[in-house]
């Protein structure tokens, strides 16, 4: 077993504690906007490149989405003190995904000539980001690791992988072995990197990639919500688990389709 006494709080300004979290999610936020952008220039000429905007509008949505995705999971927490909402803390990375991918979908609706002109229909666009989302995910993970949250369930006496929370700052509880959940997931997501990497020179229908991204983690958000603890449950499923299997119901066709389209496509006389 491991034992982790990090003190999640780096420093502190005034009464305000600024959480090792915090800083390591902007370290990842940072580092699929700038994934993002690089891959971009690779992909287009500068004349055909989306509008820059897009960038902070899927930090926003993603930030929101983050927020919303967590304050339902701990809806019993946040309606005994409402104010927690407008905290620092408190965001969970599937609802970040969500709520970014939302806003960019808003947007090139929004925008659809202007991005059908610059031949970037959401499809291209979220393809691009999508291995960035992956690896943005892992460093999140490192964030939840330090600072004790997205903790495991109790660990059985035989896993010899456990990890002990002893830092009084850590929201874990503490001196119980519990399933190391976060880094279980930094793990995934790094193969999911390499995965994504791999199959995007494959990739001819726009939008595939990011749905086989989704595909893979939500199976994987399915399986590990059996090692979390959640205060949401519906017929046995946390709210993350339900989450998931809606995303397989949603991405599966949709990926299904696409491969049809693809043959169907490539199967068209000249």
């Amino acid at each position: 077993m491991f034992i982790i006494n990090v003190n999640p709080v780096a420093f502190t300004i005034g009464s305000h504690d600024i959480r090792w979290y915090g800083i390591i999610v902007a370290i990842a936020v940072v580092t699929v906007v700038v994934w993002s952008w690089r891959r971009i220039d690779i992909a287009t000429d500068p004349a055909r490149r989306p509008n820059p905007i897009i960038a902070p509008i899927g930090i926003i949505s993603g930030i929101l989405g983050a927020k919303l995705f967590h304050v339902f999971e701990r809806l019993s927490y946040y309606i005994q003190y409402p104010g927690q909402f407008f905290s620092s803390g408190g965001f969970a990375i599937y609802g970040g995904i969500l709520g970014a991918t939302f806003g960019i979908w808003i947007y090139t609706k929004l925008n659809q000539k202007s991005m059908e002109q610059l031949g970037h229909p959401f499809g291209f666009f979220i393809d691009i980001v999508t291995p960035g989302i992956a690896l943005a995910q892992a460093i999140g993970r490192v964030g939840c690791t330090v600072n004790g949250c997205c903790y495991g369930n109790p660990a059985p006496d035989w896993l010899p992988w456990s990890v002990i929370y002893t830092h009084p700052n850590s929201y874990a509880p503490l001196g119980i072995p519990l399933q190391p959940t976060q880094p279980y997931e930094i793990a995934f997501c790094l193969l999911c990197f390499g995965i994504l990497l791999k199959l995007k020179k494959h990739i001819k229908t726009p939008g595939s990639l990011f749905l086989i991204y989704l595909v893979m983690y939500s199976a994987w958000r399915m399986g590990l919500g059996f090692l979390r603890p959640a205060d949401v449950y519906i017929h046995g499923l946390s709210e993350a688990q339900i989450v998931a299997l809606v995303l397989l119901a949603i991405a599966i066709p949709l990926l299904i389709r696409h491969r049809h389209r693809l043959k169907v496509a490539e199967n068209l006389p000249d």
